[in-house]
């Protein structure tokens, strides 16, 4: 169990009141994490990552408590999420209250709240709450649009010279997934660890996917839950989460009839029997979502690292469990 009397993360702690970065470990990802009322250091997020200023970040908080401090309304059903799933994988976005984290926002009228889980992070919410910072901005600690981070060494490659909390590897493994609760009805924006059926079971409604959605006019009109409000969700551009190697998403089937003809250095991660090809790498993909996702980003990393040009992923299965893992690949390889 991590002491927040640690003097590692005191250290942390008293950087993030100081205005700095530092990298974060969760249960999910390790994040590059910024006192999210300090405008200046999540515009340091912002630029160390190369990523967007209108792409909102999650404001990390150390209980359900503090919700009321970032948005202005939490409908019963987002209360029930909190209560079932805090701490842990699942990421609200609610109203925002005016004039409050504006720069975590990305702009936005909503905001994007999380409790993680991890001891380490518990810590340092502790700790940094006692310093007067009341939510950590966090989004994942590497460069925008490629493979997440889930240990400590993955922050470091692309942040050397950030202060970084080594909490070990991240036991889900791809990031939380994100339920918009700033409208009438719950919709999931990111598909994660947490199924749309477990959020509806424990809600006590109908939580919809995008899927859902794509059929149901009536989230789409013109007013929403709150006149004005659009949400917006981190980690849903097209292209996210990319290795250096191109990735192709195939069948099993497709992957032996093009390794014959392969005219590139391949690496595959796959669930079926493939016929070994001399000099092509192959990883066996855990049958198991859950698992799946613990490695996905770790092994997308090792594949990288040994210089090939393309990585071939067998296709995950259907249903639900696979969601997440889906996600992350479709967007990994557009």
């Amino acid at each position: 169990m991590v002491n927040a009397d640690s003097s590692r993360v005191l250290q942390a702690a008293q950087a993030l009141a100081r205005g700095d970065l530092i990298g974060l470990p969760t249960e999910t990802v390790y994040g590059l994490a910024a006192d999210a009322h300090n405008p200046q250091a999540v515009a340091k997020v912002f630029q160390s990552k190369g990523r967007p200023a209108q792409h909102p970040l999650i404001v990390h908080l150390l209980e359900a408590a503090q919700v009321p401090l970032f948005a202005s309304h939490v409908p019963r059903f987002a209360q029930a999420l909190m209560s079932a799933c805090w701490p842990g994988p699942l990421t609200l976005i609610l109203p925002k209250q005016s004039g409050v984290a504006d720069a975590a926002a990305g702009g936005h009228a909503t905001i994007a709240l999380r409790c993680p889980s991890h001891p380490m992070a518990q810590a340092l919410l502790r700790a940094a709450l006692g310093l007067g910072v009341q939510g950590v901005a966090a989004p994942s600690a590497n460069l925008f649009g490629s493979v997440s981070p889930t240990t400590a060494a993955h922050v470091r490659e692309a942040f050397p010279q950030l202060l970084v909390l080594d909490g070990g590897a991240c036991a889900v493994g791809i990031e939380s997934t994100i339920v918009d609760c700033s409208r009438d009805q719950p919709v999931v924006l990111r598909p994660g660890i947490l199924t749309a059926s477990y959020l509806s079971e424990v809600s006590g409604m109908s939580v919809l996917t995008s899927a859902d959605r794509a059929h149901n006019a009536s989230l789409d009109r013109a007013e929403p839950f709150f006149s004005g409000l659009v949400a917006a969700a981190p980690g849903t551009l097209a292209s996210h989460y990319a290795p250096l190697a191109r990735l192709r998403l195939l069948t099993a089937a497709d992957m032996a009839m093009r390794l014959p003809i392969v005219d590139c250095r391949v690496a595959l991660w796959h669930r079926s029997a493939i016929p070994a090809f001399t000099g092509v790498l192959q990883a066996v993909m855990p049958s198991d979502a859950v698992a799946c996702a613990q490695a996905l980003f770790a092994q997308l990393r090792e594949l990288d690292a040994q210089g090939v040009q393309e990585i071939w992923v067998e296709t995950p299965p259907a249903g639900e469990a696979w969601d997440g893992v889906r996600d992350r690949l479709q967007r990994a390889a557009a």
